[in-house]
C-alpha cells in the first residue's frame, strides 16, 4: 500500500495555478485515445478504449474457459479446499487472479485518463469500483454477462446526466434503478437462504 501511495503521489504532483489538489501532467496529444463515431456526433466521448474493452472481454473469456489455468481459477473460486485437494495450488492461484484483476483495473483507469479526462485527478475513478461489483453481480461473473451489464450501467449513468440537464430529472433516480436491479437479481438467492425449507420439496422433485 505504501508503494501504491508513493506511486500516486509522484504521478499526481504537478501544481496548477488556481488549484490546491494534486493532479498529474496532461496526457500528450499523441498518447490520447482517438475518438470514434465523432463523425456522427462531435460531442460523443466514445473512444477507442471501447475496442480495448472488447478485446479484454474476449481475452478473459478465452482465459477462463479455454485454458488449464482458467479451469484452476474457476475451481479455486468455487471451492478453494476442493481445488487444493485436487492438486491445485490455491494460494498461488488466488495471487495470480488478483494480479490479473489489478492489470484489468489499471487498463480501465488508463482508458479513463487517456480517453476522457486527459489527466489523473483526485477521485477520477469516483465510484467505478463499487459499480463494478454491481455489474459483476448482474452479469453473474461471466465475461459476456459482465459486458452487457456494464453497457447497461454505462447507459444509465450517461443517460442520467443528460436527463438531469434536458428534462430536470434527478440523477438519483438512476441510482434507485441500479439498486432495484441488484435487489431483483439477488432476491432469489436471499430468499432461498432465508427460508430454505420452502424449497426442499421443489428441489427433491
Amino acid at each position: 500500500m505504501l508503494l501504491g501511495f508513493w506511486t500516486i503521489f509522484e504521478v499526481a504532483s504537478d501544481p496548477k495555478e488556481g488549484r490546491n489538489d494534486p493532479i498529474s501532467k496532461s496526457v500528450l496529444e499523441t498518447a490520447q485515445l482517438p475518438q470514434i463515431l465523432s463523425f456522427i456526433e462531435p460531442q460523443l466521448r466514445l473512444h477507442s478504449g471501447f475496442i480495448l474493452m472488447l478485446v479484454a472481454v474476449v481475452f478473459v473469456y478465452w482465459l477462463l474457459f479455454h485454458t488449464t489455468i482458467g479451469f484452476e481459477f474457476r475451481s479455486t473460486g468455487s471451492n478453494p479446499n476442493a481445488a487444493q485437494y485436487a492438486g491445485i495450488k490455491a494460494s498461488l492461484t488466488i495471487v495470480l487472479v488478483m494480479g490479473i484483476a489489478g492489470a484489468l483495473a489499471g487498463l480501465a483507469g488508463a482508458n479513463q485518463i487517456m480517453g476522457v479526462l486527459g489527466r489523473a485527478t483526485p477521485g477520477f475513478s469516483a465510484s467505478i469500483g463499487f459499480d463494478a461489483i454491481a455489474v459483476a453481480l448482474l452479469g453473474r461473473s461471466h465475461p459476456i454477462g459482465v459486458l452487457f451489464a456494464g453497457l447497461l450501467f454505462g447507459a444509465l449513468i450517461a443517460g442520467g446526466r443528460l436527463m438531469q440537464v434536458k428534462a430536470g430529472v434527478s440523477i438519483d433516480l438512476i441510482t434507485i434503478i441500479q439498486a432495484l436491479i441488484i435487489v431483483f437479481i439477488a432476491a432469489p438467492l436471499l430468499v432461498r437462504n432465508a427460508v430454505p425449507w420452502a424449497f426442499k420439496t421443489k428441489d427433491k422433485n
